[in-house]
């Protein structure tokens, strides 16, 4: 929770022009949904009165996010997302189905996360980042040292982080740097606990495209 530089964010921050109603969103269910961008940031305080606490990271069309958020009305979700559209998307569905259990930021995750307090989530999710496939742009993938070490703060005793990539190079990278991250445990003990869709995951449209170039697995690990 320190006034730290922010962190340069690579890629496009933009897509298409938003419709007009999205555009209305953002101004008026994007200023209550969000939260300031300094100071210190706690989760609990956000969604108060909640069971439990989750964070995804780069929610994308937010699918996931609205999906999960929807069938779990006890539980309150931060989505964190640099991506507008994304951010516009996450919007519709907070209002198409009346989610009271949503709150959403456009900004970069790395700047967020380190305002916010030790075990502030039952639950975090990183599905699909950016791979940065190119060997000299693997400074820019969010899995880092000190990103996983960020996770593992972030989670509650017993909490959950769950990390999915269908590139192999993002696989290769982000899989050692989390199994040798002090206080995260592994909970896979077969191929098929990484290689199948776990029975909670929403497959979202992206997934279902298949970009990649390798079949998604999913790296579940649980705070010691």
């Amino acid at each position: 929770m320190t006034d730290q530089p922010r962190k340069r964010l690579y890629g496009r921050s933009q897509g298409h022009k938003l419709s007009p109603r999205q555009q209305q969103l953002v101004e008026t269910l994007g200023e209550t949904s969000s939260w300031p961008d300094d100071g210190a940031l706690d989760p609990a305080a956000l969604l108060p009165g909640f069971e439990s606490c989750v964070l995804e990271i780069g929610f994308g069309a937010a699918e996931h996010l609205i999906g999960q958020a929807q069938r779990n009305s006890e539980t309150g979700y931060l989505g964190i997302e640099p991506f507008l559209n994304g951010v516009a998307k996450a919007l519709t569905g907070i209002e198409a189905h009346g989610l009271t259990n949503v709150r959403v930021k456009r900004a970069d995750a790395r700047d967020e996360i380190a305002r916010m307090p030790d075990g502030a989530f039952d639950q975090i999710y990183l599905l699909f980042p950016d791979p940065w496939p190119k060997r000299r742009h693997a400074k820019r993938r969010f899995v880092q040292t000190e990103t996983a070490a960020e996770f593992a703060r972030l989670l509650k005793p017993g909490g959950r982080l769950r990390m999915a990539t269908d590139v192999r190079v993002y696989a290769d990278h982000a899989l050692p740097i989390l199994l040798e991250t002090p206080g995260l445990s592994w909970t896979a003990r077969q191929a098929s606990d990484w290689r199948n869709n776990p029975a909670d995951h929403i497959v979202t449209r992206y997934q279902s495209k298949h970009l990649g170039d390798i079949n998604p697995v999913f790296f579940d690990f649980v705070k010691d």
